[in-house]
């Protein structure tokens, strides 16, 4: 099951895990093992799934969220009896940009549809309840055209709003202006113009 991806102008502050985490449980002599880490993109997603999955156990179960744009499955339990439960766990937790992959070694007692989606939604709800987690703040590159006699006045501005990675670039074909360029986090930027705009006395575009 997929959703399409969609994104904003500006990305919204995000809470993730901080690192890879694991939990174990066994149901019916069946043992379930989650696995869960953060990820970038689809790509890195996979990458996890290939890292974890457990070519003897009887099912690897997963699903991840990324922003608007998920995925979950089953791998041949009863349709959704398990992807679907595993993401409705990471809506339930808040946590985004994430990759949980559950699985399971049958212990030669049946769950039933209902103690699936239990045993699956359950542990992977255990594994993502406990998890260190931080908030990302995505960031963008900047980048805005600069007089020659205003550049300390910006920079001093740059470092007060925490601008990163700054570079600059003086083949601008203009006379007396260089290219400053920096990342930033989006909910900076705005301020940052408008500081900069104030302290210059003139209107100076930043350009994303």
């Amino acid at each position: 099951m997929a959703a399409p991806s969609s994104s904003s102008a500006t990305p919204s502050p995000y809470t993730t895990l901080v690192g890879r985490v694991s939990c174990e449980r066994e149901i019916k002599r069946s043992k379930f093992i989650a696995v869960a880490a953060p990820v970038p993109n689809e790509r890195a997603a996979m990458a996890f799934l290939d890292q974890v999955k457990d070519p003897r156990a009887t099912h690897n179960c997963w699903a991840y969220k990324l922003g608007e744009q998920f995925r979950y499955n089953d791998d041949g339990e009863p349709s959704s009896t398990a992807g679907k439960p595993i993401y409705s766990a990471i809506i339930s937790s808040g946590i985004d940009m994430v990759m949980v992959v559950v699985i399971r070694y049958f212990g030669g007692i049946k769950l039933g549809t209902g103690g699936l989606v239990r045993a699956y939604g359950g542990v992977a709800s255990e594994c993502l309840k406990d998890a260190p987690t931080c908030l990302v703040k995505p960031k963008a590159r900047v980048g805005m055209e600069v007089p020659f006699d205003l550049l300390g006045t910006v920079y001093h501005q740059l470092q007060h709003f925490q601008a990163e990675d700054i570079k600059q670039d003086y083949d601008t074909g203009k006379d007396g202006t260089v290219m400053v360029m920096f990342e930033m986090e989006y909910e900076k930027i705005e301020n940052l113009g408008n500081a900069v705009n104030s302290a210059c006395s003139r209107k100076i575009e930043l350009y994303l």
